[in-house]
């Protein structure tokens, strides 16, 4: 006889939730040979959704008194302009880096505010559909936050470093940048000898550096979402055991009030997490312009 259908305990309801639509099974927290599809697909979707906005505020654009919309979006614009000035002190280079730190600031966000959907939502939708299609709804794995995904975080970071390699070269020539690796931090020695060790101190530090802004870079995105995502799972427990226990008759309005004030609080983080995001890839392409 199969084994009657039990209600997930807490436990298990978390780690469901924290399993990726994806390929194969995932080994380690890191695993180059897993896509996790529901990443992949949520964060391209909401990229059409942000370039779907910016396109119907340019065409509704016009010249006299901006209406609500226009002038948000306006004042996002001057934003993030603002600041690319601030940082990117070469005029050709802000071409394009400027619309690269709107789409950046814009794309994270809206990653970012798929966490303030139901924790439940789409993952039920999928499980119908998935249970639909002849399989065991009980294994509909979906993840709705790309930014909680350390994949999505460190390839954007990357994506970054490969940009500041780029303009490393292009403002320095490969010679000058080649020459900056084994001379900063530290300098370099009129002795053979001495020169040599410097450039080897000097050549690991700067790789040390930029490995640990790339890493620092998608970590801190990936830990804040990631904690943000756990916090609403718990407050969607409660509901849960609302729903289970006659004694807990006062758990519905805790999980409406905690989700309500957590859910307000989570769209000042959503939106700082892109900002500083955007901001970091502005002082790292900044320095990139500069010679040590």
């Amino acid at each position: 006889m199969a084994a009657e259908a039990h209600a997930p305990t807490a436990s298990e309801y978390i780690v469901h939730h924290l399993q990726h639509l994806q390929n194969i099974k995932q080994k380690s927290i890191i695993d180059m040979s897993v896509i996790n599809y529901d990443s992949v697909i949520v964060s391209v979707l909401v990229g059409f959704l942000g370039l779907f906005v910016f396109w119907l505020a340019a065409r509704k654009a016009t010249s006299g008194v901006p209406g609500r919309f226009q002038a948000a979006v306006e004042m996002m614009v001057e934003m993030v302009d603002n600041q690319a000035k601030a940082n990117i002190h070469n005029a050709q280079s802000r071409k394009f880096i400027a619309p690269l730190a709107l789409t950046v600031f814009v794309w994270i966000f809206l990653m970012n505010a798929m966490d303030l959907l139901p924790v439940d939502l789409l993952p039920v939708i999928w499980a119908q559909i998935y249970g639909a299609a002849g399989h065991d709804p009980a294994h509909a794995y979906l993840r709705v936050v790309p930014t909680a995904d350390l994949s999505t975080t460190l390839g954007l970071s990357s994506a970054v470093l490969i940009l500041c390699f780029y303009y490393s070269v292009k403002i320095k020539g490969m010679g000058g940048w080649a020459h900056e690796l084994v001379t900063a931090p530290f300098g370099t020695s009129k002795n053979p000898v001495f020169a040599l060790v410097l450039g080897v101190v000097n050549l690991l530090m700067q790789v040390i550096e930029y490995v640990a802004k790339t890493v620092s870079h998608g970590m801190r995105l990936f830990g804040n979402m990631y904690a943000g995502e756990l916090v609403f799972m718990l407050i969607a427990l409660m509901g849960g055991a609302a729903a289970m226990s006659l004694s807990g008759v006062l758990l519905p309005v805790g999980h409406i009030i905690a989700g309500s004030i957590w859910a307000i609080f989570h769209i000042l983080i959503i939106t700082l997490q892109a900002f500083i995001f955007m901001m970091l890839t502005l002082i790292y392409l900044g320095q990139a312009h500069e010679a040590h």
